[in-house]
């Protein structure tokens, strides 16, 4: 399972620029991460300043 982006998501896109496999890219309401290219690291969670992203 790879980690999801709520709505919470404000696309400031600090979750994008750490990925280090580059999963996560702009949709059409926030930011998306690609399930087949998350290594569900967590890095994303991290750096998220409103916290949208959620574990597997």
């Amino acid at each position: 399972m790879a980690y999801k982006i709520g709505d919470d998501c404000i696309s400031c896109g600090a979750c994008a620029a750490s990925c280090p496999v580059e999963a996560i890219s702009e949709g059409s309401e926030h930011y998306e991460i690609d399930p087949e290219k998350c290594v569900d690291c967590g890095t994303c969670a991290a750096g998220c300043p409103v916290s949208a992203i959620s574990a597997p």
